[in-house]
């Protein structure tokens, strides 16, 4: 029998997540939830959904939660870790306060957040603090007991979340043909944000060019990169990249776009090139659209042979190293001296996200951060 570890004062994990529509009479509803209140015709959201119904309708994305989870249950039983994991999301079922409700239900009082984001942003991170904060307010206005929630820091340099990066870039480096595979670009693929939400990424001492959101992301990349040369003796040019651009043409995103580098990396000369989206947990629609279907097809265009690597998924290497957040954020709350783990130039994140942390536009309630209005 393994040892038991204590995860104590917490009694579950939430596996926070975006949700996403599982059949093409979802698809509408699912993108007026994402949108609401931005004011966008029901006829725009039939177009942005195109990219759904060319998948029958279905996003991955709720799938590869299942399979997180059962990940997650799984690698706690091995490893005698006694804590029950629960799933919500914010825009489709299983909903963030019905999930919630369930959880003060079943008497969970002390609830730690995974949410599957691993870096610095407003949308990342934010964004998802105030949706719980929605939670918890419909929930006092139920009159149920409020639990205290938690979310675990950002886990973009954990060993558990780089490795199997690693391996999928060398995977697809391999699946290239060999008279062009050591001369093979890499593109770190993550997803556009405006560039003044990037700038404001991360606390304040972090804000600036990029802010920690880019930061984050060219550490990882070099990790990987450097990784990458270390199994191949090939030191392969790289650079990030982004993808998945949305809303008005005239605010400024993060550029280059994944499919205007793939065309500039042709015309330099470049034989291949392994697209690795290390801004993702999953290989959801953005990765499966985005890369598979629209780089792809750009890629095939210009003649340039492409790969593109596996995300983590529900890599076991990925479940044991929420099972070690969770044990450290733990010990950290019962007072232990905890040694994070970390890989890269930049350490461990916060636990406690402070005040001017990825700030909104319009400043609204944030649970689990410093500026909570449920302490």
């Amino acid at each position: 029998m393994p040892d038991v570890l204590d995860a104590s004062p917490y009694d579950a994990l939430l596996l926070l997540s975006f949700g996403g529509p599982e059949g093409p009479d979802d698809v509408v509803p699912f993108l007026e939830n994402v949108t609401r209140g931005r004011g966008i015709p029901k006829e725009r959201l039939k177009e942005v959904g195109q990219h759904y119904f060319l998948f029958g309708g279905v996003s991955p994305i709720n799938d590869q939660n299942r399979a997180l989870l059962d990940a997650l249950r799984k690698d706690f039983a091995e490893h005698g870790l006694d804590l029950p994991v629960y799933w919500g999301n914010r825009n489709w079922a299983p909903y963030l306060t019905d999930t919630l409700r369930e959880m003060v239900g079943d008497g969970r009082r002390r609830i730690l957040v995974l949410a599957t984001s691993a870096y610095a942003s407003y949308s990342g991170c934010r964004q998802y603090r105030e949706n719980l904060a929605d939670a918890l307010a419909a929930l006092e206005s139920e009159g149920l007991e409020l639990p205290k929630i938690d979310k675990l820091r950002h886990y973009f340099n954990h060993p558990g979340f780089v490795e199997p990066m690693v391996d999928g870039v060398v995977r697809s480096l391999a699946e290239l043909p060999e008279e062009v595979r050591d001369g093979a670009h890499i593109a770190f693929c993550t997803h556009s944000i405006p560039t003044s939400a990037a700038d404001s990424s991360g606390p304040v001492e972090e804000h600036g060019d990029g802010g920690a959101y880019v930061r984050q992301h060219l550490d990882v990349a070099r990790l990987i990169a450097d990784a990458v040369r270390e199994r191949t003796g090939v030191d392969h040019p790289w650079q990030l990249v982004y993808q998945s651009r949305s809303g008005a043409p005239h605010i400024p995103w993060l550029e280059p776009d994944i499919c205007d580098h793939l065309e500039e990396r042709q015309a330099a000369g470049v034989p291949a090139v392994v697209m690795a989206p290390i801004g993702f947990v999953s290989d959801h629609m953005e990765v499966l659209y985005d890369l598979d279907t629209e780089a792809t097809a750009k890629a095939e265009e210009l003649g340039l042979p492409v790969r593109r690597s596996a995300t983590v998924g529900a890599d076991p290497r990925f479940a044991a190293a929420v099972r070690d957040l969770v044990l450290e954020r733990a010990g950290d709350e019962r007072g232990q001296e905890v040694t994070p783990c970390a890989l890269g130039t930049l350490g461990a994140s916060h636990n406690l996200c402070p005040v001017g942390c990825c700030p909104a536009r319009a400043p609204r309630p944030a649970a689990a951060g410093a500026d909570s209005p449920y302490a």
